[in-house]
């Protein structure tokens, strides 16, 4: 009896063991192998074959974010794997699982010039959490292995293995296929805090007059929504987010302020970050965007910082308590402590506070809304996904026009993972793409791709994807003809010399009927809702192009457009 299989038939397996259930990915000659191993094998794997490899990455990516389980996608030696990247770096500092395989040459013709020769380890070593390209066959099962143990721990992230061609010929024992469970979702193995740290963070926070928190997306990653309502409602205390924290609480939580920061944090938000005696990062690097720029805490605000990762704390702000753990239970060691701690608690009076921001917030937002404009604003589009979404809907947006908007503007209903944006890198085409990978994680959900005209022309081919699959996402295009958010850093930063930021406008809708999606042109307000409902019930992907005021123009909810 064989006890061998070959390696691409033992990276098959291998996958399997790990309960992966969808790959992303698009063929090449290098993976001839692998995709036969595929065909042969009888397995509950489904192969998706995109378009584009940086549109399997991403597809990979949406995936992860929505199931809390590592992603897959797949591509070939050469320029695959240099498409592939960029997915992987955005994954990695936004701390999702994603593993890519890039199948190579063979290892037999290294060094020998051969047609797609690129030195794949050193290409993604920076890019990753775990990098490697396997160099003989009976090492598969291990590197597989390795690649999920790394993805799935500590804070999470990306991973690349790299399958010469000719190792997938030779042979594996069939004994080394196996895979720990628990690597299946992440996080696994979750760490807790070290004994007295979670009582020195209540201690700090209670001695606090007006204390905020801040959560990055390491609260939904590590399903501790639960445990910060407990927290938060008990203390009624405040708790704001980045955008990667969205989800952190429902929007319509009484302690939820929603996002802070330059990019969908209005001036109403921001009071409670500069008035705040002591703020409490929470799965969160307190980078750029969240602090506008560092603006705010500022010196003299004393800081308490969760993170599963030790090296964010303290990277940008002298930190008074640091809680390195998972955030799961670091939240609940912070509310046990709160039970047995002798004594009342103090309340902080949130909830009255955020109630008139937010009444003043809307008050502005919806006003607009609700005025006769010319052109279609922005405001008016959000207002109009507001009425539509289902509660449990999933909404994707690249970080153009639309992403400020959602972040201020939304109204989730539920805490999770219910919005996804690529806030670490920011590169345009991702949402068409993503929210296909949402999808096929989340089947019985509604899922809705947010973008502007620009992100549409990087991705547009990926329809056809769509299409074949019968994916049923809506996709919302903000048309102004431009890369608006570069033209409205031009109009504040560069006293409005707008320089190589326009472009010819394109008929979104009718691209997309060639493709076989189902489609709207939208110039006018009151035609909003009207279609959207049309769209969102339509059994089939479906796209509204949508002829809105130029970013430039609008009164965006960005407190800083550069950086």
């Amino acid at each position: 009896m064989k006890n061998t299989m070959n390696g691409a038939e033992a990276m098959v397996r291998s996958l399997e063991a790990h309960g992966v259930k969808h790959i992303f990915g698009l063929c090449g000659d290098t993976t001839l192998p692998f995709y036969d191993a595929m065909h042969n094998l009888d397995h509950n794997i489904t192969h998706i074959l995109t378009r584009d490899e940086r549109s399997a990455t991403y597809m990979a990516d949406g995936y992860s974010r929505v199931t809390g389980k590592p992603g897959v996608c797949e591509g070939p030696s050469g320029g695959g794997a240099t498409y592939i990247l960029p997915g992987l770096i955005e994954a990695n500092e936004s701390s999702y699982a994603v593993l890519a395989i890039t199948t190579d040459i063979s290892v037999g013709s290294y060094g020998k010039y051969p047609l797609t020769e690129v030195n794949q380890e050193a290409l993604m070593a920076p890019l990753t959490k775990f990098n490697t390209v396997i160099k003989r066959a009976d090492h598969i099962p291990r590197m597989v292995r390795q690649a999920f143990r790394a993805m799935t721990t500590g804070r999470s992230g990306s991973a690349h293995l790299g399958l010469p061609y000719d190792i997938q010929y030779d042979d594996v024992p069939t004994d080394d296929i196996w895979g720990d469970e628990k690597h299946q979702s992440y996080p696994a193995y979750r760490a807790a805090p070290e004994p007295g740290a979670a009582a020195a963070a209540v201690e700090a926070i209670l001695s606090a007059k007006k204390p905020l928190i801040v959560c990055g997306g390491g609260v939904v990653i590590a399903g501790a929504m639960d445990d910060l309502a407990k927290l938060a409602s008990r203390l009624d205390i405040a708790v704001a987010t980045s955008i990667s924290g969205k989800g952190s609480l429902a929007d319509a939580h009484p302690q939820s302020l929603g996002v802070v920061g330059s990019n969908g944090g209005t001036d109403e938000t921001w009071e409670m970050m500069e008035a705040a005696d002591l703020v409490v990062f929470m799965g969160a690097r307190a980078g750029s965007t969240t602090t506008s720029r560092w603006e705010a805490p500022k010196p003299g605000q004393r800081i308490v910082h969760f993170d599963n990762d030790p090296m964010v704390i303290g990277a940008n702000y002298p930190t008074e308590v640091g809680v390195v753990a998972d955030l799961k239970l670091s939240l609940a060691a912070v509310n046990a402590y709160l039970d047995a701690r002798d004594g009342d608690v103090p309340q902080f009076g949130a909830a009255a506070q955020i109630a008139d921001i937010k009444e003043r917030k809307f008050a502005k937002f919806n006003a607009l809304a609700a005025s006769e404009t010319d052109m279609i604003i922005p405001e008016q589009i959000i207002t109009a996904l507001n009425a539509n979404l289902p509660d449990d809907g999933i909404v994707v947006s690249d970080p153009g026009t639309s992403c400020p908007y959602y972040n201020a503007y939304s109204q989730q209903k539920f805490p999770g993972r219910q919005y996804i944006t690529n806030r670490a890198h920011g590169a345009l085409g991702y949402s068409l793409s993503a929210a296909a990978g949402a999808w096929f994680g989340a089947q019985d959900k509604k899922v809705v791709a947010m973008m502007g005209d620009g992100s549409f022309a990087f991705a547009c081919g990926e329809l056809e994807t769509i299409v074949r699959h019968n994916v049923p996402v809506t996709y919302i295009v903000f048309s102004n003809a431009s890369f608006g958010w570069i033209k409205a850093s031009q109009r504040d930063d560069c006293d409005k010399r707008y320089y190589n930021v326009d472009f010819n406008r394109t008929n979104q809708a009718a691209v997309a009927e060639a493709f076989g999606v189902k489609s709207w042109r939208v110039e006018k307000a009151e035609d909003l809702d009207g279609v959207m409902k049309e769209a969102f019930a339509h059994d089939g992907p479906t796209l509204i192009d949508v002829i809105c005021q130029p970013l430039e123009e609008t009164a965006a909810p960005v407190r800083r457009w550069m950086g």
